[in-house]
């Protein structure tokens, strides 16, 4: 598959999703949209691909939707949003329930759709230069790609209204400290870093990951009593799998497992 604004590249299990319009700060428009959904069901068909990791190409991550192709449409700015939202939240819950992993390697600014992409993100490591903001209502607009759902689960809900209506800006350290991010560091150690968490998920237990990924994001919605059967139902299936028998063995007999996301 070809890929016009973005870099896809696959090694070792681990895909690499990079965001390529540089001079623009890696804004989003319609193409950026559309290449990111097709980036996403690729990971998600591509049994070969067990992490995935998602960055910007120099100093920024995404400073968000492409305002200037919202000017540029006009009176037609809501069917282009309106387009640009369905790509735009495809790859999010295509992301969002795949078994892989997905990482956020958040190299710099992470601002409107940026930043909502880094909270959609199972993981997310920042560079300590990393920014994150809203963004959305500076525009008089509102936020998409999953901020208003996954934003207040990371953070509480006083501090998701005041990032969405302040539009305040975090350093990496305040993202750490909120809950936003996993962890920070340096800038020259970012990729090294998630590299190597990557690799070692990718060598992982991926059908265990997707059904934790599932069960967690369910977690808010449900009783008690239908988390722990969905608990109780997903590590009985787990034990039929290739990969739990293999994990089960490799315990016992004190050796290193050997998964094959099966």
């Amino acid at each position: 598959m070809d890929f016009e604004k973005i870099l896809f590249d696959v090694d070792g299990g681990v895909a690499t999703i990079t965001f390529n319009r540089p001079d623009q700060a890696h804004a989003m428009d319609l193409p950026v949209m559309r290449d990111l959904m097709h980036a996403a069901i690729r990971c998600d068909e591509d049994r070969t691909i067990r992490a995935a990791v998602i960055t910007g190409k120099g100093r920024f991550f995404s400073a968000g939707g492409d305002l200037a192709s919202f000017a540029d449409a006009g009176n037609d700015a809501g069917a282009l949003l309106k387009e640009m939202t369905t790509y735009f939240h495809a790859a999010v819950s295509r992301f969002s329930r795949m078994d892989a992993p997905l990482i956020a390697a958040v190299n710099g600014v992470a601002a409107g759709a940026g930043f909502s992409l880094v909270a959609a993100c199972d993981l997310a490591i920042a560079a300590e230069s990393a920014m994150f903001t809203s963004a959305y209502t500076a525009a008089s607009l509102t936020p998409d790609g999953s901020s208003t759902y996954f934003v207040p689960r990371l953070v509480g809900m006083r501090r998701a209204m005041e990032l969405m209506l302040t539009n305040r800006r975090l350093s990496a350290a305040e993202a750490l400290e909120w809950g936003l991010v996993n962890r920070i560091v340096p800038d020259d150690e970012l990729m090294p870093v998630v590299t190597e968490l990557a690799a070692g998920l990718a060598s992982g237990a991926t059908l265990a990951f997707g059904a934790v990924k599932h069960m967690l994001h369910e977690s808010f919605s449900g009783t008690l009593e239908t988390q722990m059967e969905m608990e109780a139902r997903s590590i009985a299936a787990m034990s039929h799998t290739h990969d739990g028998r293999e994990g089960i063995d490799a315990f016992f007999n004190k050796r290193q497992p050997e998964f094959r996301a099966e």
